[in-house]
């Protein structure tokens, strides 16, 4: 494991984030003493400080000192951050989160799930069916699985890592299976163009093993044509095409269910807690993983119809008076499109109110027009100011929320900003009707509307 194997003390800035926080877990379980730091507290640093990890909350170079023998850091820290520089000055090895996580990759058969959209139900289902099969899987994803959360240690040979894209972090690792669900334009403040990121989905497929597979979605132009380019054993799947196909597909009030088919054969019918066309999807590349590694369709089945689902995705968090309300982590106009007709094929008769929350201004102004045109379905849509990440300041002052929702009009809808939470709440509970459902979308903390307006529901 190089730096890592080496090292008795890690530190790690940004402690606090999704990813991180769960490779915090892991360093622990093998040993590691390890501390971190994060600019804010939160309960994913209370639960840190019970597996006995040293918190510091801000960032400051007295927290780095020649002790350390390893700093991994999150993606997000840049190089004027006074921990970071400190590390350099004292000659302490720095690793990025992803370059940290390929490291451990090595000593495992990896499974690497990467995509714009779906990898961490994906991954999600992916660490369910190891776990069902009691192969005790090590896993990092990038949201927190029902009862089991984003991480875990197993003793056994799988390692499971959601694979993102930015900054062309996948790149650093080498599994003996990659999943790609899909290739679209995000993420355009680091890369130029989809031909770009493209570019970098196909050198994510060369890190592949010579013994390994891909399985990917033929549904997708882009990556169907990537997977032409590679010569290594490939499994496609689909509705029209593919190896692995899902006919038959029926969203009912508590679960989806289709037929799935092998080359042909018809190998049975999953049902699964979850809603939608694009979770068809999902559960074809996880059968896809199972049966590349020998399982009886049976056992993938069984393990697929337990599943509970992910924090924050398409997540029932209440319903009361009549009134359902529902938070999803969609942050892409396809992810917000797709979320919404399934909700819609749920609840076809009565009032969506969707409460979305861009997230970052560079995505915004990007992709202004195609979020402009995801909310077709929706009955009203209520935009608060985008939440800040990532961005630079001259970023911020090119785009804004009021511009997002003048769009949303142009095509037909009716759209109102209003800046915080707190008076998104007022309003919801103002125009509230019984039969109403009411979606929180973005990858923000736009949850909280959700929350706080159920809250004053139950008053």
């Amino acid at each position: 494991m190089g730096y890592i194997e080496n090292a008795k003390r890690i530190h790690l800035i940004g402690i606090g984030g999704i990813g991180v926080s769960g490779l915090a877990k892991i360093l622990v379980h093998i040993g590691k003493q390890v501390s971190g730091s994060d600019n804010n507290y939160s309960k994913i640093i209370k639960k840190l400080e019970k597996l006995g990890i040293k918190i510091y909350i801000k960032q400051k170079e007295q927290n780095i000192n020649k002790d350390i023998d390893l700093v991994i850091h999150s993606q997000a820290i840049l190089p004027d951050n006074p921990e970071y520089k400190k590390a350099i000055e004292l000659n302490i090895p720095v690793l990025n989160y992803p370059e940290a996580v390929g490291e451990l990759m090595k000593e495992k058969r990896g499974i690497a799930i990467a995509g714009t959209h779906g990898k961490t139900t994906t991954s999600a289902l992916i660490v369910n069916l190891l776990r069902s099969l009691k192969l005790s899987p090590t896993f990092l994803i990038g949201g927190e699985i029902v009862k089991v959360g984003n991480s875990g240690v197993g003793n056994g040979d799988f390692m499971v890592v959601e694979a993102c894209e930015y900054k062309r972090s996948f790149l650093n690792y080498f599994s003996e299976i990659a999943v790609i669900t899909n290739i679209e334009k995000d993420h355009l403040d680091y890369y130029k163009d989809i031909q770009n990121i493209k570019k970098a989905f196909y050198q994510f497929t060369e890190n592949i093993k010579k013994d390994g597979i891909l399985i990917f979605c033929s549904e997708d132009k882009n990556l169907k044509e990537i997977a032409k380019k590679i010569e290594i054993k490939k499994l496609s799947y689909g509705f029209t095409s593919g190896e692995l196909r899902g006919l038959n597909f029926e969203i009912k009030k508590s679960r989806t269910e289709f037929d799935c088919y092998y080359k042909g054969t018809k190998l049975g019918k999953i049902k699964m807690k979850l809603w939608g066309k694009h979770n068809v999807l999902n559960a074809l590349a996880t059968i896809g993983v199972g049966l590349y590694l020998g399982f009886c369709f049976k056992d993938i089945k069984e393990a697929i119809g337990n599943f509970k689902g992910v924090h924050r995705r398409c997540e029932i968090l209440g319903v009361k008076n009549g009134i359902t309300v529902i938070d999803d982590y969609g942050h892409h106009p396809t992810e917000i499109k797709l979320t919404i007709e399934c909700i819609k094929s749920v609840f076809p008769q009565q009032r969506l109110i969707v409460v979305f929350q861009p997230h970052q201004y560079s995505r915004t102004r990007f992709l202004l027009k195609d979020f402009a045109r995801s909310f077709t379905l929706a009955d009203k849509i209520v935009v608060p100011d985008i939440y800040f990440v990532r961005d630079s300041l001259i970023e911020k002052k090119l785009v804004n929320a009021e511009i997002l929702v003048e769009k949303i009009r142009e095509n037909g809808k009716e759209a109102i900003y209003l800046p915080t939470f707190s008076e998104i709440v007022e309003y919801l509970y103002e125009i509230k009707k019984q039969g109403d459902v009411i979606l929180t979308v973005g990858a923000g903390p736009v949850d909280t509307v959700a929350r706080e307006f159920l809250k004053r529901l139950k008053k």
